[in-house]
């Protein structure tokens, strides 16, 4: 069993992908194997290798697609809207159910605390994700909506510490109530603000008079 039929490279990677997600975050790394992945998604092994090198870049790769992402539509949606109301919109997000993708979050960070092979590509997805949000921040300060004098990379990493915790402490094991948590994500964007500048609920701030 290869490529099926009438089906693109493109097409069968996403399958794997795809497949892979729903593998890993069912069953973790450890517990899932490569050849189930190949089954699920109707190729061979030997197809499987030949899009990735590994199992731990199929996770990786796996993560990058169909991971933990809500930062990332919500500014494709709305690339003009205040980068402080798309943090604010993706941080209330964060303390709601427990779903798939946060569990594949969960099965590549713990797997990468462990394994060698998984901490190399997670260290460079991990990256990439710290610069995205550094260059967000950096946008935000240039629009006078986050003090400059505040580091990109800080607040990146606190950035990531919310969302990848998130996926670990879940609501059965802690919950907030919405309003209680949307009050304190507003009052923490206000203190970042720049010095003089007035923080509208929604993020926005503005020079006072």
């Amino acid at each position: 069993m290869g490529r099926i039929a009438g089906v693109t490279a493109a097409e069968t990677r996403e399958r794997l992908l795809r497949a892979a997600a729903e593998a890993f975050a069912r069953h973790g790394y450890d517990g899932t194997r490569v050849a189930d992945i190949a089954r699920a998604a109707g190729v061979s092994n030997g197809a499987l290798y030949a899009h990735f090198g590994s199992k731990a870049d199929l996770l990786v790769a796996a993560l990058r697609a169909h991971g933990r992402r809500e930062l990332d539509e919500l500014f494709a949606a709305d690339p003009d809207r205040p980068v402080t109301e798309l943090l604010l919109a993706a941080g209330r997000s964060l303390p709601q159910r427990r779903d798939a993708r946060g569990d594949l979050v969960v099965a590549a960070l713990a797997a990468a605390r462990r394994d060698r092979d998984v901490a190399r590509p997670m260290n460079g997805y991990v990256h990439e994700r710290a610069g995205l949000l550094a260059d967000l921040v950096r946008i935000a300060q240039a629009g006078d909506e986050i003090d400059p004098a505040l580091s990109p990379n800080a607040l990146a990493h606190l950035c990531l510490l919310l969302g990848m915790g998130s996926a670990l402490v879940t609501p059965d094991l802690h919950a907030v109530e919405d309003g209680e948590w949307s009050a304190l994500l507003a009052r923490i964007v206000a203190a970042l603000a720049p010095p003089g500048a007035e923080a509208h609920p929604e993020g926005r701030t503005e020079g006072t008079p």
